[in-house]
């Protein structure tokens, strides 16, 4: 997800996405530590969208005040 795509959604629905993300971010790094995954890149692309997405939802959280 591109940030153009972000900066589209809502407050609420980057807040969603953020968590869903984590969880995600979490059992990836789980089934990493059990067993290589196939696509580790896949752990590094997952925290770079969750630094978007919070960079994202901090710039909308200063325009409102």
């Amino acid at each position: 997800m591109k940030a153009k795509e972000v900066r589209e959604l809502s407050i609420k629905e980057i807040k969603e996405r953020i968590d869903a993300e984590n969880d995600h971010l979490n059992t990836l790094i789980l089934q990493h530590s059990i067993s290589p995954l196939d696509n580790p890149v896949q752990i590094k692309e997952s925290r770079r969208l969750i630094a978007r997405l919070t960079t994202i939802l901090i710039e909308r959280s200063k325009e409102q005040n």
